[in-house]
């Protein structure tokens, strides 16, 4: 792996096995969990990053610990404390889009030496699930602290998440510590029924991140600066789509790191620098996003698009 900056990421929340159900009937296991794949696909694009997360030593686990290492992803101290290790169980409909139903657990370890990290992301799951979702909030706000960047992705899932209202609240804990917050229009549509889009994003960036970015699936993705209040819509490259499992992570792997190689996180002078940013300034890691997004739903499972890829 051929590192393209000195910044370290670091990633907070699930890494668990899905077993994916086809419309065929046939099931296959793969590992994922949705902070995993955003760090897998931090490290195919040349990234250094490390995953806090929690496994145990079973055969999953020793799953998962062998595609970390395979993926050039280390894990934390602490992170394989779990007495087993969460499945998520994902059932493709004719179209390839998935449904989940989950096995799991979820707390986090204290994680040693946050100052090496510029940046740190995490979300779904692990951000808010107890109780490693409050442990997943005070590490971000310690490193925040230590100047750190953040990133959130809420990646909703109802039948884990309680009622919306209390879900939403939970969430905009995360929204207020992050610096670039990606969201779905689907997580919008259920924690937010009867606000616009744009009510949301605009409420949400006043919640304290500097970018806000709207993802809707095969219609692209709408951007939004805080400071400025500059939006815009970008349209996704037309695939052919086999499933959609993993193509958010995949999105907001390649939204970190175009950011990141942009300077625009990555440590305090990389945030001051979000925070000044113009539209035209962060336009180029949100196209980067919708390549890696329509790579991965043109592929089966979770796939992690590379820089090659790329092009």
């Amino acid at each position: 792996m051929t590192q393209t900056s000195s910044v370290r990421t670091l990633v907070l929340g699930e890494a668990l096995v899905d077993a994916v159900t086809t419309p065929g009937g046939g099931t296959e296991e793969h590992v994922g969990g949705s902070p995993a794949n955003v760090a897998f696909g931090l490290a195919a694009l040349d990234h250094a990053v490390d995953l806090a997360t929690w496994i145990a030593t079973d055969e999953r686990g020793r799953r998962i610990e062998q595609v970390c290492r395979e993926r050039g992803v280390a894990l934390t101290a602490g992170s394989q404390g779990a007495p087993f290790t969460s499945v998520a169980y994902a059932t493709l409909d004719p179209t390839g889009a998935a449904t989940y139903v989950f096995d799991l657990e979820w707390q986090v370890a204290s994680v040693p030496g946050l100052t090496a990290y510029g940046h740190v992301h995490t979300g779904s799951i692990g951000a808010v699930l107890e109780p490693g979702g409050s442990q997943v909030r005070e590490i971000l706000a310690v490193a925040r602290g230590l100047g750190a960047t953040v990133s959130y992705d809420p990646n909703a899932r109802p039948a884990l998440m309680g009622l919306p209202d209390q879900a939403r609240r939970t969430i905009e804990d995360s929204v207020r510590l992050s610096d670039l917050v990606k969201v779905s229009d689907e997580d919008i549509a259920w924690l937010c029924p009867g606000e616009s889009e744009d009510d949301v994003l605009r409420a949400w960036g006043e919640l304290g991140p500097a970018v806000v970015v709207m993802t809707r699936g095969g219609d692209g993705a709408v951007v939004r600066l805080t400071r400025t209040g500059e939006q815009q819509a970008l349209p996704a490259p037309r695939v052919e789509v086999v499933d959609t499992v993993g193509a958010g992570d995949s999105f907001m792997a390649g939204l970190v790191s175009g950011l990141v190689d942009a300077g625009l996180l990555g440590g305090p002078d990389s945030r001051a620098r979000l925070q000044a940013a113009r539209l035209a300034d962060v336009l180029p890691a949100v196209e980067r996003a919708l390549v890696t997004g329509a790579l991965t739903v043109g592929r089966a499972g979770a796939h992690a698009p590379t820089r090659s890829d790329l092009h």
